[in-house]
């Protein structure tokens, strides 16, 4: 059986093959509890940072190895809270800034106001930026019965304090609506993390419950409590040492949840998925390698995330999925968990089974100008247009000289005067191949042609 059929169907679709099989049995529809990080290039793939929660439980389950986001984190979170991509929700071009006056457009459903018309609770903890500059674009007017956490990016892990790139600062620690003063100090992951115990320990156990936990962990700054800094010592750069503390901070604030899970009697009618927003910033310190480029880019290293699921409903262990999945399609696939049915599922980009194409980033429609930034994946095939971002690749900054084998590899040699390229993705996942020539190139030459005779993996 296919492995995506394996993560979508045994969770629920073959264990409650019905709606009304689960209601005649009186069981309770799954809890869900979302995880969604930000900016992690490492995981679960072999590293110097420990993580042995995330490496346990993705290896006892299913890891998403074909798993698909955004290169940012506003249109990654539109997606999943709205099945839809962000071509249809304005939200295409950049994060929202704390003085944009823009959100998540109030006429669409969410994915928490779809789920508690499926008889669940709701609850958010964490990064929310997808606006606030109206009372109906916060997390309360868009589904969640509650919230603690940010509503812009990038603040202070543990002041809170958020600025927009000029002299203009604030506090950004919000519980509902209103700002908890009170809070600030904590260190935002392991505060994020005892909210997310407070709400499982007051929760009624026969409720379904949807939990949202939006961890700022690991975007910058780059911020961690010493018990964790302890662990890094001998890593020879002050940054480093933070991010992989962070990273480590995060691993542990998994295991608490999943603990809190066990010790309340969740964990057995639970789906635990855990998801990154974009691929890791190499600046500041994130690896994603050995794909190219990073977050900020349409290069594999930016849109192809860290992804598994989780749950003893899925009584197939150690799945490792190669199928095409995008972060939209948790829309309607934990719809589907639910028991819920839109009666009109065409306004979705997205569905809950395989798709064999998909649509990265566009802007517009009608004739489609390569001048401008795309990226669409369809079957083995991606082809990209316009400025993708930067397109170097970024050994790990672990391993001194970084690996040898990679040393004579193409630094963005590809880019000058291009605006189209084409990988076949599945044989080279390091975006190395090209099969598209720009004004300079001769075809076929030399170099091409050794990159492509390397490019299998």
């Amino acid at each position: 059986m296919d492995a995506l059929v394996l993560c979508f169907c045994l969770a629920l679709g073959l264990i409650h093959t019905t709606e009304e099989k689960v209601l005649r049995q009186g069981r309770v529809p799954p809890h869900i509890v979302f995880v969604m990080v930000e900016d992690q290039g490492i995981g679960y793939h072999g590293s110097e940072i420990h993580m042995p929660v995330l490496d346990q439980l993705a290896g006892e389950r299913v890891k998403l190895e074909n798993y698909y986001v955004q290169p940012i984190c506003s249109p990654s979170c539109s997606q999943l809270m709205t099945g839809r991509y962000q071509i249809h929700t304005g939200l295409q071009h950049s994060i929202i800034h704390a003085r944009q006056p823009l959100c998540l457009p109030p006429n669409i459903p969410t994915l928490p106001e779809r789920l508690r018309q499926a008889g669940y609770s709701t609850h958010m903890v964490g990064k929310w930026h997808l606006g606030f500059c109206r009372p109906e674009c916060l997390p309360m007017s868009c589904g969640f019965q509650s919230f603690l956490g940010s509503l812009t990016g990038s603040g202070d892990h543990f002041s809170f304090q958020s600025c927009d790139g000029t002299e203009a600062c604030g506090f950004d620690l919000h519980y509902g609506e209103w700002p908890a003063w009170e809070l600030s100090g904590n260190y935002s992951t392991r505060l994020y993390t005892e909210r997310v115990k407070e709400i499982l320990r007051g929760h009624d156990q026969w409720t379904p419950l949807f939990l949202y936990v939006a961890l700022q962990a690991v975007h910058t700054p780059l911020q961690a409590p010493g018990h964790l800094l302890r662990n890094y010592q001998t890593l020879g750069h002050r940054p480093l040492r933070h991010y992989a503390a962070m990273v480590s901070g995060v691993d542990e604030s998994v295991g608490m949840i999943v603990s809190e899970l066990r010790e309340r009697g969740y964990y057995n009618n639970s789906v635990l998925i855990y998801s990154s927003d974009s691929g890791g910033q190499p600046v500041s310190w994130g690896c994603n390698w050995p794909l190219r480029g990073g977050k900020g880019s349409y290069w594999e290293g930016g849109v192809r995330a860290v992804g598994f699921v989780h749950s003893p409903l899925l009584k197939t262990k150690g799945v490792v999925s190669q199928a095409l999945i995008h972060v939209s399609d948790w829309y309607p696939t934990l719809l589907s968990f639910a028991g819920y049915r839109e009666s009109d599922s065409s306004y979705l980009d997205s569905q809950d089974n395989q798709w064999p194409a998909l649509l990265l980033n566009l802007n517009g429609f009608g004739i489609w100008d390569t001048r401008v930034r795309a990226a669409i994946r369809a079957g083995d095939w991606k082809l990209l247009t316009g400025n993708v971002g930067d397109g170097d690749w970024f050994p790990p900054q672990t391993m001194p000289g970084g690996p040898q084998q990679w040393k004579g590899m193409e630094k963005r040699r590809d880019q000058r005067r291009k605006s189209v390229w084409i990988f076949t993705i599945t044989a080279d996942p390091y975006d190395r191949a090209d099969f598209a020539y720009g004004p300079d190139d001769e075809e076929p030459d030399n170099t091409n042609r050794k990159a492509r005779s390397k490019s299998t993996c």
